[in-house]
């Protein structure tokens, strides 16, 4: 683990990886609504040394009950609309959802169907949304980000803070 954690460290002075100024982490759940499977790739890619999503404050969650974003690829099926109602209505308030890909904003080849109900925003409110097809780890990093910064200045203009 620390021969890890050393070649981690030495792959960000490499890259000059810059060091994150946000305080405050973002817990991610991800969710397959109906997508070919590229999005995910490339969702696994803002993970690698690269882009490194965790030095941001990302960290994708298993359950929904802990996650401050739900994050949506794919268009959704008609099997996956109650899975995905589920998944949103077991998040703690605020709930974020951010549709990634061109197929959940319905752009893409998958974007009409018997079994499709439709983009993500025909069955939950969208915040945030990241087109492409794929959208590169690069461009989701930096959606992200901008997700984080307007919930950073949210969190610091609440009262108490």
């Amino acid at each position: 683990m620390l021969t890890l954690l050393r070649n981690l460290r030495r792959i960000r002075h490499e890259l000059a990886l810059s060091t994150p100024t946000r305080g405050r982490s973002l817990a991610v759940r991800h969710v397959d609504a109906g997508s070919c499977n590229g999005c995910e790739h490339e969702l696994t890619l803002a993970s690698s040394p690269y882009d490194d999503i965790q030095r941001y404050g990302f960290g994708i969650v298993a359950s929904p009950r802990h996650a401050d974003v739900l994050l949506v690829t794919g268009t959704v099926t008609t099997r996956m609309r109650e899975p995905l109602l589920a998944a949103y209505h077991a998040m703690p308030e605020p709930r974020r959802v951010v549709a990634l890909g061109d197929c959940a904003l319905a752009r893409g080849v998958l974007a009409a169907g018997t079994e499709i109900v439709g983009p993500v925003e025909a069955v939950l409110p969208v915040e945030l949304r990241i087109p492409g097809c794929p959208p590169s780890p690069s461009t989701i990093t930096q959606a992200l980000l901008t997700l984080h910064d307007a919930d950073t200045r949210r969190h610091s203009t609440e009262p108490g803070r």
